[in-house]
């Protein structure tokens, strides 16, 4: 795993359009699920009358899942090809779950639309789509699946491929650099191994796509921003705060400030999987000690950063936002709760700037009186409490959101400016 560029990868797309049979049918063939695992899946799919589900179920591990057929939480599942370590994010396809495929998204360096070719294009493959690219996924591999289904017809993939590419280009992807692969997931086809039954296909398999993403840059360079996820109290140690880099560079020694609560100290030392580091980079996820923090100065939520140059605490923000489903409208003054890296804020809508078309890019209203379901809009925002929030050209990791009300993900959005909240 040391030494290969470690890259975080989302599988998206419509509910059974087969993501988790795509991942899993990967993992095995990769040598990353054993022989006797897959069987006995196959016999207890066999059982549930759910025969072609077993690949699907290297992912959901969950046993509620297997009942419904469905992917719920995120699962978390690690491989490498010759050339790229991997994190895959399987995020869920269905609605209820788009939570979960939003904050999945939010940490993904590429993403893989799997889109079947029986069915074509689907509300929640342009609803994925959308959202990859609103939250910042540069790289996209497209697995167009299901090939067994149609024949493997060239003139089916070809007709779902065009509109594909409409969809894609509408959003602002760069078409041309994106591979359309003609896959089956069930089957195995152009996976990790040229089809025998797509002659005519003359591009990269999923797997040689896969070792064609490049992983992100480090952003090192830039000053320390660390979400707090946990704070725990080991005794003989002290207070231990644990999170992932986003940016910058943590080191003993250094003096660290936690926002919005002001409180200092110096690191003393920095763990990964319970070995001492000499310093942790951006995507480390570490627990760290810090002389003169006690249990009560640091909680989830919270953003540490060096004293010289402290996480930004928001009077307001201005932010674009996309609508993904709302029951009525949004108007000034609505409060739901705000996702951003580890905190969860309710912020209050002050004003509805101007709706934008996503296509073009191009201001379709100034001052709207309300925003509904796919509607893209600029807007200011207010936290009703003490939100670390930073504008994402400068830290996209802090810089993007999710927004929640009644149960589910009514928006998602980035930030464009802050205005700093005086301390």
């Amino acid at each position: 795993m040391a030494g290969k560029p470690h890259i975080n990868l989302v599988f998206v797309g419509h509910v059974d359009h087969g993501k988790s049979t795509t991942v899993g049918r990967m993992l095995y063939e990769l040598g990353e699920v054993s022989e006797q695992i897959m069987k006995k899946y196959k016999d207890e799919a066999e059982k549930l009358g759910k025969g072609t589900f077993e690949f699907a179920w290297v992912m959901d591990s969950l046993k509620d899942e297997r009942e419904r057929g469905l992917t719920i939480d995120i699962a978390h599942k690690k491989f490498q090809t010759d050339k790229n370590f991997f994190t895959i994010i399987d995020a869920p396809g269905h609605r209820d779950f788009v939570k979960n495929m939003i904050t999945g998204t939010s940490q993904a360096d590429a993403a893989v639309l799997v889109c079947s070719v029986k069915d074509g294009i689907q509300p929640q493959t342009k609803e994925h789509a959308f959202l990859s690219k609103t939250l910042g996924v540069q790289q996209l591999i497209v697995s167009m699946n299901k090939m067994d289904t149609v024949n493997y017809d060239e003139a089916q993939y070809n007709k779902v491929k065009d509109d594909l590419t409409k969809l894609l280009a509408s959003i602002g992807y760069k078409v041309d650099q994106i591979p359309m692969i003609p896959t089956s997931a069930y089957a195995g086809d152009n996976l990790t191994k040229r089809s025998e039954n797509m002659t005519w296909y003359k591009g990269p398999t999923l797997l040689e796509a896969l070792n064609d993403l490049k992983a992100p840059e480090k952003p090192v360079d830039k000053p320390l921003r660390l979400p707090i996820q946990d704070v725990y109290n080991i005794t003989g140690v002290g207070t231990v705060p644990v999170g992932r880099v986003e940016t910058g560079v943590l080191k003993p020694g250094m003096k660290i400030v936690f926002m919005p609560s002001g409180a200092q100290g110096e690191i003393k030392t920095i763990e990964m999987h319970h070995e001492q580091l000499p310093q942790a980079v951006p995507g480390d996820n570490v627990g760290f000690n810090v002389r003169g923090i006690g249990k009560k100065d640091a909680k989830r939520g919270d953003v540490a950063g060096p004293i010289d140059n402290p996480p930004t605490v928001a009077e307001e923000f201005t932010a674009q936002i996309v609508v993904l489903q709302h029951p009525s409208a949004i108007t000034v003054g609505y409060t739901p709760v705000f996702h951003v890296h580890t905190a969860q804020v309710a912020c209050t809508f002050t004003e509805l700037v101007k709706k934008i078309d996503p296509k073009t890019g191009g201001v379709l209203q100034e001052k709207p009186e309300f925003l509904q379901t796919g509607d893209v809009a600029v807007v200011k925002i207010k936290p009703t409490k003490l939100l670390v929030i930073e504008p994402a050209k400068e830290f996209p990791q802090l810089g993007r959101f999710a927004i929640r009300d009644m149960g589910q993900t009514v928006a998602a959005g980035m930030v464009l400016e802050v205005k700093k909240k005086q301390m």
